[in-house]
């Protein structure tokens, strides 16, 4: 039985959608929240492009987006989306014949705004080239890039201009017989962006994609992404999100993940609960935190470790965690496993020994999981 039966406070509603593809993934309905992120090498680089897609793959991004602004951009896309182990949006501003390469190439969806690429016709000529090659289409409104009579009707940036350059672009696209589409209005300012994602959930059942775009930095982007995000996925609004960091795209990922797991919505990895530490530490916490970080990025299955300083609240955790450990005295520590008070360990083999019964449970979970999946048929 999963903690929401028994803990219905803990229960996100999610917002019903319709469901597109984006290649193998699915997005809206009952699919899972996606985690996608953006490459930041040159497109025309392939090596390096395909290079920072594995890595990002690897962290777990489910989709990744790749920016192709010329005719070079768009051959170099072909075989990027070949050797890409996820699904490749190509990111078009513009120029429609960019959205009929890159749809030609493989893309599994463009990123375009129907009403920025010119006549019906040139807008015509996109969606056939995506309807002909199996390309979904998000529209990404931005509240630094309106369409000019919104902003000569709203006098500047707001939740309505925004909300109504997207509906403007659905129905070119509705217009024209096409429904393979989800759709953004991003903002930097928090509260516009949260006010703009609320309207627009009410005004349409296509499958959102939630961001802060140009949120900042490593910390203050994670903060300001943590507080957009969280509170929109809480209210149940989004099917797919992305962080926009000035940083490595796959600490975007992993701010993603973190922000899902938060909330309960999405699980991959260790999840690990630890204290602030304090003078009645058994152990230096911080220092062990961080090295068990890096020890277990590779571990994939969803699972809870607790790295709690002394026995205040170090057992109570243990008690809720698959694996913990508890800070004791004399230079020794307690080991839980899987909520069950096991042994006592030495503060000088605590990594090693704590990393290894991660492993251990990992497969443990792994088992089971496989055969649930074998019972359920």
């Amino acid at each position: 039985m999963s903690l929401n039966h028994i803990r219905p406070w803990r229960n996100i509603y999610r917002r019903k959608s319709r469901q597109i593809m984006v290649g193998s993934v699915p997005v809206g309905g009952e699919a899972p929240i996606t985690v996608q992120t953006m490459t930041n090498t040159l497109t025309t680089d392939v090596a390096a492009t395909i290079a920072q897609i594995q890595a990002c793959a690897d962290a777990g991004a489910d989709i990744l987006r790749v920016s192709v602004p010329d005719e070079a951009s768009s051959k170099a896309l072909k075989e990027i989306v070949r050797e890409s182990p996820v699904p490749i949006v190509a990111d078009i501003h513009f120029h429609y014949k960019r959205g009929i390469e890159a749809a030609e190439a493989g893309a599994a969806c463009l990123r375009i705004n129907p009403g920025n690429i010119g006549s019906q016709e040139r807008v015509r000529e996109v969606i056939k080239a995506a309807r002909d090659n199996g390309c979904s289409i998000r529209i990404g409104v931005n509240a630094g890039s309106l369409e000019k009579h919104l902003l000569e009707k709203y006098g500047e940036p707001c939740p309505d201009a925004m909300v109504e350059s997207g509906l403007e672009h659905i129905k070119i696209l509705q217009d024209n017989d096409f429904h393979e589409f989800k759709i953004s209005v991003k903002a930097s300012d928090v509260f516009m962006a949260a006010a703009a994602y609320q309207a627009l959930a009410e005004a349409t059942d296509a499958p959102i994609h939630l961001g802060i775009t140009e949120a900042g930095g490593l910390m203050s982007g994670t903060i300001k992404s943590a507080i957009g995000l969280g509170n929109l996925l809480w209210m149940g609004i989004g099917d797919t999100i992305r962080v926009s960091l000035s940083a490595n795209p796959v600490e975007e990922v992993k701010v993603g993940y973190d922000i899902l797991k938060s909330l309960g919505l999405r699980h991959r990895g260790v999840n690990i609960i630890s204290c602030p530490s304090c003078a009645r530490q058994g152990f230096d916490v911080i220092k062990t935190v961080e090295a068990l970080e890096r020890r277990l990025e590779h571990i994939k299955t969803p699972m809870s470790l607790s790295i709690i300083g002394c026995v205040v609240n170090g057992p109570g955790e243990a008690l809720m965690t698959d694996v913990g450990f508890t800070g004791g005295g004399n230079g020794a520590g307690m080991v839980y496993l899987a909520g069950q008070q096991s042994h006592k360990l030495s503060n000088d083999e605590m990594v090693e020994h704590i990393v290894s019964q991660v492993e251990i449970r990992a497969a443990q979970l792994e088992l089971e999981t496989a055969a649930q999946d074998t019972a359920a048929g």
